[in-house]
């Protein structure tokens, strides 16, 4: 324990001594931080895409506890509404950055939504690709195609079967 004393009371052990305490004083900040302050997860999760109703146009919003929809907008009125974030090419690739989209249900338009960039379907909480092998969302010919009956099956909705 002598030799250490004797160490700290040196110039180099004073050197050792500061740069062990400024450390310490740095890790400890760095846990309180984690602790108590804004999770980057957190921050990530409440920056939000909006689209204006009226003009179309998206912006990016950093949600704040009490805000209500609709928020206003760039353009002065209380129009912004949440984007459906489309993530896919004409061609059924994926994008690198997305496309907002604003649903029919929030236009007060009936049927379903799909993109005014690619013309795939747009969906509430419109998935993100999970990779490249994923199928991309029907155009609205496709979609249309599989709402329509095929003529060549027989109606075997009412007929008993025995």
């Amino acid at each position: 324990m002598a030799g250490l004393r004797d160490f700290l009371s040196g110039d180099k052990g004073k050197i050792v001594g500061v740069a062990v305490l400024v450390v310490g004083l740095g890790f400890a900040v760095y846990v309180f931080k984690g602790s108590f302050g804004t999770d980057s997860a957190v921050a990530n999760a409440n920056e939000r895409v909006f689209v204006d109703k009226e003009t179309g146009k998206p912006f990016n919003v950093d949600l704040k506890a009490g805000m209500k929809i609709p928020i206003k907008a760039p353009s002065g009125k209380q129009t912004g509404y949440p984007a459906e974030l489309c993530w896919w090419t004409k061609d059924g690739k994926i994008r690198k950055e997305p496309f907002a989209v604003l649903l029919n249900s929030v236009k007060g338009v009936d049927g379903p939504t799909f993109c005014p960039d690619c013309g795939r379907l747009v969906v509430g909480h419109n998935p993100r690709p999970a990779g490249p092998e994923t199928k991309p969302p029907p155009t609205k010919e496709e979609y249309e195609a599989r709402r329509k009956p095929d003529p060549k099956q027989k109606d075997t909705e009412n007929r008993d079967e025995r």
